[in-house]
């Protein structure tokens, strides 16, 4: 015989709350204290209660599936963790509020990329997306999803994508001006900057960041060279041996991500070169990767699987009627870990920048 498995009759009681109060909460509706959510959240965990997706959305005509689009470059190696911190938090929160979530990598090159997820958005009945960047500001593609119904959120929009959707990020500007007042405190004057694709624009903001640092630093302080890479290890590696090709190269890197810092410290190795002793080198993200390579990286952390947890709360606030009124954006707080991969420029270097 196998055990009955539980039912939202179980969940009421273990809870100590009416059937309804669990459907609400099931389905994300509204007037639910958050003190009582968290009870039934509980009582469903200590159960191992599992709602029926398929059931509840014939009761309720909608499909209660949402998608989650990344953007992609078939050409080159995805990103270490960014896509998967940002779908494991979206998942946990749709598992919670009786969601069912898609992941669906788009090529952000491709000239159908509009189409691709348009089809998706049709073909899955999604009822709401949450867009990554570069197509969390592709103005044109957030006002077709919504003129079909459905709802959009974006994650990390870098201008443009503010203004017609709901938004979750971080201040990226803030954040590439914290490190690097991180490396001008260490004495840092000479600076390279490693960014992104073409079109993420909150990658161009932490470049903004970087460039009121050096305003406010004074006229000694300068980038020496701006790298596009791809946000993938090997175009930190590739373009950081390119770098220290050329005269007189800086005494510190900032990359737009980890993966590209991970790539740039691995071209610093193969030239022998002490780092940070005579190369200091910073990420962004704050993933895994940040702490498993050698020196640990100086990153920016960014609360990743936060960003998916929120996306998924507005996109359930925007379909139930709990949240309305104009576009929102959430920031989420950020944080400069210092690590061994940053550090005090020589006395040698010093004297030779002077």
């Amino acid at each position: 015989m196998t055990a009955r498995r539980p039912t939202i009759d179980d969940v009421a009681r273990q809870s100590g709350v009416g059937r309804t109060t669990v459907s609400r909460v099931l389905n994300g509706g509204p007037n639910v204290r958050d003190e009582v959510r968290e009870r039934v959240l509980k009582a469903m965990e200590a159960l191992n209660y599992q709602a029926n997706p398929q059931a509840r959305s014939l009761a309720g005509g909608g499909s209660r599936m949402l998608a989650l689009i990344l953007a992609s470059d078939l050409e080159a190696e995805p990103n270490s963790f960014y896509a998967s911190a940002l779908e494991l938090g979206a998942l946990r929160e749709c598992l919670a509020l009786g969601y069912q979530l898609l992941t669906r990598h788009v090529p952000q090159q491709s000239p159908d990329r509009r189409q691709q997820v348009l089809e998706l958005m049709t073909s899955q009945r999604c009822e709401g997306l949450i867009l990554t960047p570069p197509f969390a500001d592709d103005v044109v593609l957030i006002e077709e999803i919504r003129r079909s119904g459905c709802k959009v959120v974006t994650i990390s929009p870098g201008g443009p994508g503010r203004a017609v959707a709901d938004g979750v990020g971080i201040d990226d500007e803030a954040g590439g001006y914290d490190v690097t007042r991180h490396l001008l405190d260490l004495g840092h004057r000479r600076l390279a900057f490693m960014s992104g694709i073409a079109g993420h624009l909150s990658a161009e903001q932490r470049f903004d960041g970087l460039r009121r640092a050096l305003r406010e630093a004074g006229p000694d302080a300068e980038v020496v060279d701006l790298l596009r890479g791809d946000f993938t290890f090997r175009s930190g590696s590739v373009l950081t041996a390119r770098l220290l090709d050329q005269p007189n190269p800086p005494t510190a890197l900032i990359c737009a991500n980890d993966d590209m810092a991970a790539g740039a410290l691995s071209a610093a190795h193969s030239r022998g070169l002490d780092v940070p002793g005579q190369l200091s080198i910073t990420g962004f993200d704050d993933t895994p990767v940040s702490e498993i390579v050698w020196p640990p990286l100086t990153t920016v952390h960014q609360p990743l699987k936060a960003m998916g947890r929120e996306a998924v709360l507005v996109l359930a606030g925007r379909l139930t009627g709990t949240m309305r009124g104009d576009w929102r954006f959430r920031t989420l707080p950020h944080t400069v870990v210092p690590r061994a991969s940053a550090g005090q420029v020589l006395p040698q270097l010093a004297t030779a920048i002077a």
